[in-house]
């Protein structure tokens, strides 16, 4: 990758290659330093050059060249022909007549049409994809309750004839176990002569090449191939699942009207959904203002914590923030004043590992030590609300919906994160689809955040990696660092938070800096303002980003878009 031109590096000066680019050439499309402005010119004279500030770039048009006139512009646009046109071609004979336009307003009108059609897959269309993947998801959830119904159905039906059909329902279990078992031994059998058919391909594969090898010509003509045999691919078997249809309660036939299970079948719809329609309203809910990252983030106030070494900040609101560190002691402090508001110790007396604000206010955090997950109210009394018993805790977040995501490791198994409605776990993340671990193992550092899109977003120090994933658990990619960070030491991720815009922050003590990436792991920029052992982060309301750094125990809040 050029360094000079990638969007992820500071851009340089095309012709010197080492000063800041501050102007931009139109005519030539070249990057420059100031210094570099008059050489440029001079190197090409006979060139009419637009020379404009870097933020300026791209305002003077470049008028396309004519095809059959050399090196003179097109300004105008024939439209019967359908081709851009210079002033030599319109004294020609072979656009008389025609119908001319000014190129300028083909171009705009040209511009508005795809300005209308990105709105139209802004607003439209990619809105009506995310309503179509929420209604899957529903759909899933909706399944999981039915089937979870359906359940209690026959569990309720069978109570209801309590001892008459007690034989009878264990009878029909019996036969869904047997199903169940059939289907598998099917699949098995079916998956153990696929297995047998892959080793014998690797066999004829290896009796080919060992024919091949070998210079004995009677081994080579005695060779007969077997291709043929596997060219028929096997049967791709489908499944079906019964369903309960449970029947009126009669004495008498009752193996006949107690009920039974029907198939059910999954199909599909090809005209189920509508476009999502554009609806401008000011009660209307809208999403976020779209915002630019800063080509130089700024400090805007610094805190002093006290601690001797600094760890996690989590946002209460825009105008104070909780601080932990290597004690028992929680604290909160006053953003704009910097001064100490409160504190609270930990019910065991350890430090936490992080904390997180839920959306009414109340402040989470993990001990580690502890094996619990705790949340202190708005009255400071601290109530545990999980308590492991193998597994620790690490980094904790609130998510969307209230409930919470912890990251958990133990000694032997690789890390998993685990969804908590209240004490009750709703959701393990720990393996993508070809049962392999999402996350590393061993009691190495982790935070994790939720996107504003839902993904569920891991730092794994141990991994050097970012893993982020959706709301099913299915893994979207792993973020490993940028090639030209600031130090060129290997990336090593702490803190991680997002931003109205779906940008993932994450913190790096290695090279003294934060990283944002998108929401697809593409990075952008670096954010460095002279940070010290960048740890935990945490964005507010206003998307400002706060950093607690382990080197000077202090907090940073910085602005990094407008």
């Amino acid at each position: 990758m050029d360094a000079r031109t990638s969007a992820q590096d500071v851009i340089r000066c095309d012709l010197c290659e080492t000063a800041v680019v501050q102007m931009h050439c139109d005519t030539c499309l070249v990057n420059l330093c100031k210094a570099c402005v008059g050489e440029h010119i001079s190197t090409n004279e006979s060139k009419d050059h637009k020379v404009v500030k870097f933020q300026s770039r791209k305002s003077t048009p470049l008028y396309p060249e004519c095809k059959h006139h050399n090196k003179q512009p097109c300004t105008m646009y024939c439209k019967q022909c359908d081709i851009p046109v210079c002033t030599k071609c319109l004294t020609s004979d072979q656009h008389l007549g025609h119908k001319l336009s000014e190129i300028l307003q083909i171009v705009e009108d040209k511009k508005n049409k795809i300005i209308k059609d990105q709105t139209e897959l802004k607003e439209k269309i990619y809105p009506t994809y995310q309503d179509i993947a929420s209604d899957v998801q529903c759909r899933m959830s909706q399944l999981k309750t039915e089937y979870g119904d359906l359940s209690t159905a026959i569990t309720k039906h069978g109570e209801d004839w309590h001892r008459k059909i007690d034989k009878l329902v264990k009878k029909l279990q019996a036969e869904v176990d047997e199903m169940k078992i059939t289907q598998l031994q099917t699949l098995q059998k079916h998956l153990d002569e696929i297995n047998k058919t892959m080793s014998d391909i690797k066999d004829e594969i290896n009796s080919i090449e060992m024919a091949i090898d070998t210079n004995d010509l009677s081994k080579l003509l005695s060779v007969t191939s077997k291709v043929h045999r596997y060219r028929n691919l096997p049967l791709k078997l489908s499944l079906s699942f019964s369903k309960f249809i449970p029947e009126k309660i009669q004495e008498e036939k009752l193996s006949k009207l107690f009920g039974s299970l029907s198939l059910s079948s999954l199909t599909s719809d090809e005209h189920g959904y509508s476009m999502k329609t554009i609806q401008k309203s000011p009660e209307a809910g809208s999403s976020p203002p779209v915002k630019q990252l800063l080509d130089e983030p700024e400090t805007v106030t610094t805190i002093d914590t006290g601690y001797r070494q600094l760890y996690n900040v989590a946002c209460l609101n825009d105008e104070e923030i909780w601080t932990t560190g290597n004690n028992k002691t929680m604290k909160l402090y006053s953003i704009n004043q910097g001064s100490l508001l409160k504190s609270i110790t930990t019910t065991s007396g350890k430090w936490p590992s992080d904390i997180a604000v839920t959306k009414s206010g109340d402040l989470v955090y993990t001990d580690y030590k502890d094996r619990t997950v705790n949340i202190v109210k708005n009255d400071e009394k601290i109530e545990e609300v999980i308590r492991l018993q193998k597994w620790k805790p690490k980094g904790v977040c609130s998510t969307a919906s209230g409930d919470l995501l912890v990251i958990m490791d133990i000694f032997d198994k690789p890390a998993k994160v685990v969804c908590y409605s209240s004490s009750t776990e709703k959701q393990t993340i720990q393996f993508d689809d070809n049962d392999k671990p999402l996350y590393s193992s061993g009691g190495s550092i982790r935070y994790i955040t939720e996107n504003k899109n839902l993904d569920i977003c891991v730092s794994d120090r141990e991994a050097n990696a970012v893993v982020v994933v959706n709301q099913a658990g299915k893994l979207r990619f792993r973020y490993t660092g940028h090639t030209l960070s600031p130090k060129n030491k290997p990336f090593n991720p702490q803190g991680i938070t997002t931003d109205s815009q779906c940008h993932i922050l994450t913190a790096d003590d290695n090279n003294d800096c934060v990283h944002i990436i998108d929401q697809d792991g593409q990075f952008l920029n670096y954010i460095e303002c002279g940070l010290s052992y960048p740890y935990g982060l945490y964005t507010d309301t206003s998307d400002n980003l706060f950093v607690a750094q382990w080197g000077n125990r202090q907090v940073k809040k910085i602005k990094y878009m407008y």
